[in-house]
C-alpha cells in the first residue's frame, strides 16, 4: 500500500526536525556554562567506574562540500602536531579531576581527520590517554578513518594501540556524485583500505553512507550499496543528507537543483534499505544496519540499544566524556560543550582551565522527555510502567503526554494503557514522532529534513 499520502499529509516532506542524538539537543546549550560545573561533574564519577572518551580531531587535508561538521582544512602537519600538544595537555587537565580507579569503556577518535596524525603522534597521544585513563576489560577503540589519507605505519600504529574498529566513510561510490560533492575516494581506494585494517588484526568495520546526494537516484545508489556490501562491513550508518548551507558554507558549492526532492529521499532510503535487509543485516532503529552478531544488533535485540553523539551505540557507560574543540560530554546531570574555535580552545587549555563553553544541566521533565525520545529513537516503542516506575509519572502525566501525540499521528501510532509504539508504517514519522515530545522551543532552519 502506497503511504506516501498519507505521510505528506503529516508533513513528512516538508518538516525539520533534529536527529535526536541528544535530549536537550544541542541548539539549546546555554551560553551561561562554563569549566567549573564540566571539572564539578567529572570529580563526581563513581570511583572504579567506567566511562567512554571522545578525541575531536578537526583537520582534514580537503574539505569535503557536501560535510556540515567542525572541520578545518590544513596543508601541512605543524597545526595537526600543535593540536596533538594541547590535547595532551587537555587530558592531563582530565587527570586531575577523574576519581581512582576509572577505566574506559569505549574510546573514539573522530574529525575531522583522526587518520592525518602522523604514525609517532597517534603512538604519542594514544600513550597519554592510556596513561590517564586505562581501557578497561573488553574495551572498544575505534576510530575514523580516511581510505585517502592512511598508510600502513599510520595503521601500524593504530593497530599497535589497540585500535580494534574502524569506520569509513564512504558516502557514494558514483564518480559523478563524488565530483559534485567534493569528495573523492574510488572503490578501489576504499577496498585497500579495508583490506589492510583487517590484515592487520581489527575485525569490526563500520561504514557510512549517505541517500539524498545530488544526482543521486535508485540505481546509483543501489549501485554503491552493492560495492560496500562487497566489503562486508559490520555496521552501516545510512545517513540522509543534510543540506544547510546557511550553516555549513562550503554546501554553498553543491547546487540545490541537483537534489531529490523528499518524496525522491525517501524512495531512496527504501531501496538503500531493503539491499541491506536481503543481505542480512538486522535493522537498527532508523538508520543504522548491522549483522547479527554485532553488538549494536545484540543490543537492539536486547533492549539496551542506547543513542549518542556519533548516532546509535551499545556503549552502556554512564558518562561520555568529550575532549578537544566542539566535543560534547554527556553525564547523569547533563551536557557540556567545549568551546568550537580551536584557537579559543587552544588558549583556554594552555592556560591550565577546561575550554567548556556551552552546556546544559538537566531539570524539570528533561531526563523523561529524554528517555521517551530516545527509546522511540532507539526501540520505537515507550513503555508506561518503566516511565512510572523511574520517573514517578503519574497515569494523569502520561495521558496528556501521548494522547495528543495518537490523535495527530492516528493510525501511525498505537497507544493503549502499556505506552506508545510506532508499527513499521510509521518509522519513516519517528523523528517527527519524538520531536513532539520535545519541550523546548524548535528552530527548523537549524535542523535537517524529517526524511
Amino acid at each position: 500500500m502506497n503511504m506516501e499520502p498519507q505521510l505528506a499529509r503529516l508533513g513528512l516532506f516538508d518538516a525539520r526536525v533534529p536527529r535526536y542524538t541528544s535530549y536537550p539537543t544541542a541548539p539549546q546549550f546555554s551560553k551561561e556554562f562554563g569549566a567549573e560545573t564540566f571539572e564539578a561533574w567529572l570529580r563526581a564519577i563513581e570511583p572504579g567506574s567506567r566511562i567512554s572518551l571522545y578525541l575531536h580531531i578537526p583537520f582534514c587535508r580537503r574539505l569535503c562540500w557536501f560535510c556540515a561538521c567542525r572541520t578545518q582544512g590544513t596543508s601541512s602537519e605543524a597545526p595537526v602536531i600543535s593540536y596533538v600538544q594541547t590535547l595532551i595537555r587537555e587530558l592531563e587537565l582530565l587527570r586531575r579531576a577523574l576519581p581512582e580507579g576509572v577505566s574506559l569503556s569505549r574510546l573514539h577518535w573522530g574529525g575531522g581527520t583522526p587518520t592525518l596524525l602522523p604514525a609517532e603522534e597517534i603512538r604519542r597521544l594514544a600513550g597519554a590517554v592510556f596513561d590517564v585513563v586505562p581501557m578497561g576489560e573488553g574495551a572498544e577503540f575505534s576510530v575514523e578513518i580516511d581510505p585517502n589519507e592512511i598508510d600502513a605505519a599510520r595503521l601500524d600504529a593504530l593497530a599497535e594501540a589497540g585500535m580494534n574498529r574502524a569506520s569509513i566513510g564512504v558516502q557514494d561510490f558514483d564518480a559523478e556524485i563524488q565530483a559534485i560533492i567534493g569528495r573523492d575516494q574510488s572503490y578501489e581506494i576504499t577496498a585497500a583500505a579495508v583490506e589492510a585494517i583487517r590484515a592487520r588484526g581489527v575485525r569490526s568495520l563500520n561504514a557510512d553512507i549517505l541517500y539524498g546526494l545530488p544526482k543521486q537516484s535508485r540505481a546509483r545508489l543501489a549501485a554503491s550499496v552493492q560495492k560496500l556490501l562487497s566489503l562486508a562491513p559490520d555496521r552501516v550508518a545510512l545517513y540522509g543528507y543534510a543540506h544547510v548551507p546557511w550553516m555549513a558554507r562550503r554546501q554553498q558549492m553543491i547546487p540545490t537543483d541537483t537534489l531529490p526532492r523528499p518524496e525522491e529521499r525517501l524512495e531512496l532510503f527504501e531501496t538503500a534499505r531493503r539491499l541491506f535487509v536481503w543481505d542480512g543485516y538486522d535493522e537498527i532503529g532508523i538508520d543504522h544496519f548491522a549483522r547479527p552478531g554485532d553488538g549494536l544488533a545484540q543490543a537492539a535485540r536486547q533492549g539496551t540499544l542506547r543513542r549518542n553523539f556519533q548516532g546509535y551505540t551499545d556503549d552502556t557507560a554512564p558518562v561520555l566524556v568529550g575532549l578537544g574543540a566542539s566535543s560534547i560530554s554527556r553525564f547523569p546531570q547533563g551536557y557540556a560543550q567545549m568551546n568550537a574555535a580551536t584557537s579559543a580552545w587552544a588558549k583556554s587549555v594552555q592556560a591550565g582551565q577546561f575550554a567548556t563553553a556551552r552546556g546544559h544541566a538537566f531539570g524539570g521533565d528533561d531526563l523523561m522527555r529524554g528517555r521517551i525520545i530516545e527509546a522511540l529513537m532507539c526501540d520505537f516503542a515507550v513503555n508506561a510502567e518503566a516511565l512510572r516506575r523511574d520517573f514517578g509519572a503519574s497515569p494523569e502525566t502520561l495521558e496528556a503526554l501521548f494522547a495528543p501525540v495518537a490523535e495527530r499521528f492516528g493510525e501511525f501510532v498505537q497507544y493503549d494503557a502499556n505506552g506508545l509504539s510506532i508499527p513499521p508504517e510509521g518509522r519513516p514519522l519517528t523523528r517527527m514522532i519524538a520531536a513532539a515530545f520535545d519541550a523546548y522551543a524548535m528552530d527548523r532552519m537549524g535542523h535537517s529534513s524529517a526524511v
